[in-house]
């Protein structure tokens, strides 16, 4: 926040300090409210560990929908690699880093999850297997 009224912000404080002097015998004093600063209460950390302990567990369990996700994801970026490869036999030059990313596509472990999903996939990942094949990288 920008201020632009400096003359704003000094005028109370100089009133109050006439205020201040004009009611006290000139010398300058600190009202203290508390003489000893409260103590802190010790916290139990004998709770906390087990808190973490199942935070922990929970973050190691895999999401259905994210896995489910993850594997429609992985069906997707197959049949682009297809595609592509398509379009590189149509202009008759066909990139090997292309080849070696659908090999790795391919080689990726993945979970069972659907059996409607995981079926489509395994369709994918056959004919990239063929594909891939055709160029002696399967």
């Amino acid at each position: 926040m920008r201020i632009t009224d400096a003359n704003r912000i000094n005028s109370p404080a100089k009133k109050s300090a006439k205020k201040a002097g004009k009611a006290g015998d000139g010398a300058f004093s600190v009202r203290q409210e508390e003489s000893s600063p409260k103590q802190t209460e010790a916290t139990s950390q004998s709770q906390d560990v087990g808190g973490i302990d199942a935070l922990l567990a929970l973050q190691a369990v895999e999401d259905p929908t994210f896995a489910r996700k993850k594997a429609i994801k992985r069906g997707h970026d197959l049949l682009d690699g297809l595609e592509q490869i398509k379009t590189d036999l149509l202009v008759g030059q066909i990139s090997e880093s292309r080849l070696n990313n659908m090999l790795n596509l391919v080689t990726k472990a993945r979970g069972n999850l659907d059996p409607t999903l995981d079926s489509l996939i395994d369709d994918i990942e056959l004919r990239v297997r063929v594909e891939l094949a055709k160029f002696n990288k399967f």
